[in-house]
């Protein structure tokens, strides 16, 4: 009795364990589907295909909840966008999608067409308002290039014409901008300006790197143009080159050597390079060397070389001329002679000369001799001979008796560069950044 009862316990059990497997959740399956259900699934898809319009060719049939399409769809795209769709309707339990991409090309160009369509119809409705935007943008960039052809206040705030022109340019710049920003906002698209100033600055980040010399050379000009380390006619040395200066451009300082050649300097290698204005001073110190005998007397010598220079009517006396003992050479010893002029009255080059030429002058007439670097050859150990009264008595150079007289030694002996830059600088059209007025660095 006891067995049957634990047989009939266990035979009421078994029924309910698999149940209890079959409730446990699993997705969207369920126990239970009817055929009004899967009536129902059908007609909500087809209503939802209806509303989205390029499905009529697409039909539906449901059976226990598994949703099978058939038909043809547009692109391919549309066919696989249909897992995605007919999964969220409630009770699908599995999707067999069979739909394809027509071939039908006047049914795949309908929604070109209609997109085409509505773009036109767009642009129609906002063209007044665009026409409105671009005749504000047009006014504005009007007022802009008129303000920046005033000559006032531009030339007034500019130490030069270039900075002027800089600052009209930037007034341009601000403007065009101003524009763009104020045409976008009456069309209710300034989201747009976020991305066309990100596109720009990409565009000027490249260009930038692309054109670096460029715009480094650009910007040295513009600091040249404010701090004018030089004047036309100024004798200066840049990059080891040296002459005199023609003009200063927006790409290069041009200079006129002492040969007559022109030598044109870009402006970023001016801006680093070391720069020798001899002419920011009107006071320039001339130097030479001398050789004298090495038994002549060396104090002696030294201080007549001194008075010498001194005495001459173009050497200042403050500062006043100067001499000290050189080297000592196989020749001789040598002697530095210094003395200072007006290098706007006197002509460095011939002051130089003259000064040496009566130095040499009052030194051999004062008994000292003058090294004499004249080298004899002897060839196998001969000695040269000579038959005659030449022999007896050779025949010695007469030494050139110097003048004492002192050359001219003006600056209009040297006056021809000055002529040739400034008839130059006349007739060319050309930029010159270069101002008489400006502030000198």
């Amino acid at each position: 009795m006891h067995f049957l009862r634990v047989f009939t316990f266990l035979a009421l059990l078994l029924p309910a364990v698999p149940m209890a497997a079959q409730e446990a959740p699993s997705g969207t399956i369920t126990t239970e589907q009817s055929g009004e259900m899967d009536a129902n699934i059908a007609v909500r898809i087809r209503e939802i295909l209806g509303e989205l319009g390029n499905y009529e060719d697409v039909t539906v049939t449901v059976s226990d909840g598994v949703v099978t399409l058939r038909g043809t769809a547009n692109s391919r795209n549309e066919a696989q966008d249909l897992d995605a769709l007919v999964t969220r309707v409630e009770g699908v339990v599995a999707i067999k999608n069979d739909v394809s991409e027509t071939t039908d090309i006047v049914r795949r160009l309908d929604p070109a067409i209609e997109r085409f369509m509505g773009r036109v119809e767009q642009l129609l409705i906002q063209l007044p308002l665009a026409l409105i935007a671009l005749t504000v943008f047009l006014i504005i960039i009007w007022v802009g290039m008129s303000v920046a052809r005033w000559k006032n206040p531009w030339n007034r705030l500019a130490p030069n014409a270039f900075i002027a022109d800089l600052f009209r340019t930037i007034v341009r710049i601000a403007f065009v901008i101003a524009g763009i920003v104020i045409a976008l906002d009456i069309m209710n698209a300034t989201a747009l300006l976020s991305t066309i100033l990100g596109a720009a600055g990409l565009i000027g980040l490249a260009i930038g790197f692309a054109v670096r010399d460029t715009v480094e050379n650009f910007i040295a000009s513009v600091m040249l143009s404010i701090r004018q380390p030089f004047r036309p006619n100024d004798v200066v040395e840049i990059n080891g080159d040296q002459g005199k200066v023609i003009r200063l451009t927006s790409r290069a300082t041009i200079l006129l050597s002492f040969d007559g050649n022109h030598i044109r300097i870009p402006n970023a290698t001016v801006f680093k390079s070391r720069i020798i204005n001899f002419s920011q001073n009107r006071e320039r110190r001339f130097m030479f060397t001398i050789g004298i005998d090495s038994s002549a007397d060396l104090g002696a010598t030294r201080e007549l070389a001194v008075t010498t220079t001194q005495n001459l009517p173009f050497v200042l006396n403050e500062p006043a001329a100067n001499a000290w003992i050189g080297d000592i050479t196989d020749a001789g010893i040598e002697i530095v002679v210094v003395g200072w002029i007006d290098q706007i009255e006197t002509s460095m080059s011939l002051a130089r000369g003259e000064a040496l030429r009566l130095v040499k002058r009052a030194i051999e007439a004062s008994g000292v001799a003058l090294p004499n670097t004249t080298y004899t050859l002897q060839i196998d150990g001969s000695t040269p001979s000579m038959d005659g009264p030449a022999a007896a008595n050779p025949a010695k150079p007469q030494p050139i008796q110097e003048s004492a007289e002192v050359a001219v030694v003006n600056a209009e002996a040297e006056g021809a560069l000055d002529r040739m830059i400034d008839a130059e600088r006349e007739e060319s059209d050309g930029e010159d950044l270069l101002r008489d007025d400006a502030a000198k660095e």
